[in-house]
């Protein structure tokens, strides 16, 4: 994709924030384009009065399941009348997507589909483009600053990086409104679609090339995958987690970077420098080895190698390549790409520079500022792009920013408790920010005292995954009561397939290079997934057991999860059975029938949501 068309689309997303912004509540809006409702007298008040319940004398609101009295809006002229007397019926994020369909769009329903439809797409490339270009740059300098070896930096910072937007995804929906259930069906949604589709599409694409993966490693990874899901089946039969299992889930990702490093130290006694086994669980493993064990299984770890020495023995590079902190998510980079011929499907040359081309390009950044600008004055960055007017921003902006996000969060704060929460904020920011200004230059960024920069900018880049993935599930429980589908079903699709993006489009292009590349993006299918099964729900679970404490967390009944972690299983078992069975070389066979696995699960979790299928348990 081409620099201007990327501008283009940016450029739409952010007029369609502001549309949004224009017609929130709190929002700036002109009068005389304000339609008056019907059924709302002279000073505001809905004529329609609340329907109530009588408990025992006392009068207490009636809670809706998700807004379940919207659509016959008992009562109430319009459902926009039903949405303002019924102020719960919000699905938790910072617009209320619902009120904005019925309300403002109730006379356009196309220019409502349109707009959310592009807030959507804006949403989950913000969430990839926040984890490329300014998580993973915090990550690769963190690791540099602690002299993480490569192997330990893999196994813990890269696996984050790459697995972001999935992990802090399920996170937000765990502490959003009754969407609890949409970030397990996004995780498991996301590992079917990665471990099927993708694997399925390699298997198609390469199958004429006859390349061989390594067994070991492949059987390492899917067993363990496969032991992780008897786990979380048991959790979810259940019904109730507490801190301590959820705890444990986790400890099993531990245990599973601990086997793996062991693994290495002990190959490394065996063969010096030889790093197959270094990553297989990573979304881009450092590279794979062959089994005939011959020169060819030994190019990919080039670039892992100290070049021009003049020994026989070769050097371990004191760092992780740059291009593997952000390769499941380069495709969402402003970054160029180090190489010349861009892997990820588009070119970065300028094609023209008179003057009409610079002008609409600076016109294209002016309309993208809504989307960059709030990220650049809130995330510091100590990369090349480095900025002093930005950095200073960042320090002295980020802590009102945390505020901000403190008082929304919390529905108890009374004005007085939000206003000191502002003011320690702006106290902070005037803390950081002077000493920033003081002790900076314009030309280059800071050279010593680097960690509290690094640690600044991981702390909120994780801050705005947060509340963009928080936004994001929000919208798809808005759209979820909109078109009365159940918003697990919509984070089973509609949100694991955002999230997958990256590996689908990465992966494939790996894999067609052929060769080690191959063992790459296999071993991404499998390892990727896995982290964000073990993390992602494992600290997700973590969370919301520790909210609920001293009771547990009683964990979304959704007969479709245990589907779900069959139809995972069972794609995991078809290449259990079908790569051995192929001195491990993926043919037609693994793809035609990991895709068809897949187009049957999508089927059935559709039908059950439409009540012409059911699932239960019994």
């Amino acid at each position: 994709m081409e620099p201007k068309s990327r501008g283009v689309f940016r450029s739409v997303f952010a007029l369609a924030l502001l549309f949004l912004f224009y017609n929130h509540e709190n929002g700036f809006k002109t009068p005389f384009l304000v339609k008056p409702r019907v059924g709302v007298d002279d000073d505001g008040e809905i004529i329609h009065r609340r329907i109530t319940e009588t408990d025992g004398g006392r009068i207490t609101a009636r809670k809706p399941n998700i807004c379940s009295g919207l659509f016959e809006h008992k009562g109430y002229q319009t459902q926009c009348d039903y949405l303002i007397t019924h102020p719960e019926c919000n699905p938790g994020g910072f617009f209320n997507y619902i009120k904005f369909f019925y309300c403002t769009c109730q006379d356009s329903s196309f220019l409502g589909f349109t707009v959310l439809a592009i807030w959507l797409v804006a949403l989950f490339y913000l969430l990839g483009n926040t984890a490329a270009d300014y998580f993973c740059c915090s990550l690769e300098k963190l690791s540099s600053l602690l002299k993480m070896s490569p192997t330990v930096a893999g196994v813990t910072l890269l696996p984050l990086g790459n697995g972001a937007p999935d992990l802090f995804a399920s996170i937000a929906a765990f502490s959003g409104k009754n969407s609890g259930e949409v970030g397990i069906n996004s995780v498991l949604g996301g590992a079917v679609f990665v471990t099927c589709v993708v694997v399925g599409i390699i298997s198609l694409c390469i199958a004429e090339k006859r390349v061989q993966i390594d067994r070991n490693s492949f059987v390492r990874d899917t067993g363990f995958f496969l032991f992780c899901l008897i786990w979380l089946f048991l959790f979810l039969t259940v019904g109730e987690v507490t801190v301590g299992t959820a705890l444990l889930f986790v400890l099993l990702y531990v245990i599973y970077v601990l086997a793996v490093v062991l693994n290495e130290v002990a190959r490394i006694n065996v063969r010096v420098f030889k790093l197959g086994y270094v990553t297989p669980l990573l979304p881009v493993r450092f590279g794979g080895s062959s089994s005939s064990g011959d020169e060819e299984g030994d190019s990919i770890y080039a670039s892992l190698l100290e070049s021009g020495s003049k020994t026989d023995i070769p050097c371990l590079e004191n760092r992780l390549p740059r291009w593997m902190w952000a390769s499941r998510v380069a495709i969402f980079s402003d970054e160029p790409a180090e190489d010349p011929k861009p892997t990820w499907g588009w070119n970065d040359e300028e094609t023209s520079n008179d003057r009409s081309s610079l002008s609409y390009c600076k016109f294209l950044s002016l309309l993208e500022f809504p989307l960059t600008l709030p990220r650049r004055l809130t995330i510091p960055m100590v990369e090349e792009r480095w900025s002093k007017g930005y950095a200073v921003a960042s320090a002295a902006l980020a802590p009102i920013l945390l505020a901000w996000l403190w008082n929304t969060q919390d529905d108890d704060a009374t004005p007085l408790s939000q206003e000191i929460m502002y003011f320690i904020g702006v106290t902070l920011g005037v803390i950081l920010g002077v000493p920033a200004y003081l002790f900076t230059t314009s030309d280059h960024p800071p050279r010593r005292i680097l960690l509290p920069w690094v640690l600044g900018g991981f702390i909120m880049s994780i801050v705005w995954f947060y509340m963009i993935a928080s936004e994001l599930v929000a919208l798809l429980v808005g759209l979820g009561v909109i078109f009365r589908i159940k918003p697990s079903i919509l984070g089973l699709t509609v949100l694991a397939w955002g999230n997958s993006m990256g590996d689908l489009m990465s992966d494939i292009a790996l894999a067609m290079k052929g060769g080690d590349s191959v063992q790459i993006a296999m071993s991404g299918c499998y390892a990727g997934p896995m982290f964000n099964t073990l993390a992602g729900l494992g600290i997700s679970l973590v969370l919301g057991a520790w909210n609920k404490k001293p009771d547990p967390y009683i964990v979304p009944k959704d007969s479709s999860l245990f589907c779900t972690i069959g139809f995972l299983a069972l794609g995991l078992v078809w290449s259990f059975i079908v790569l051995p069975r192929n001195d491990m070389r993926p043919n037609k066979t693994l793809g035609i029938g990991l895709i068809m696995i897949y187009s049957i699960f999508v089927t059935v979790q559709i039908s059950a949501s439409l009540g012409v299928l059911t699932i239960s348990l019994g």
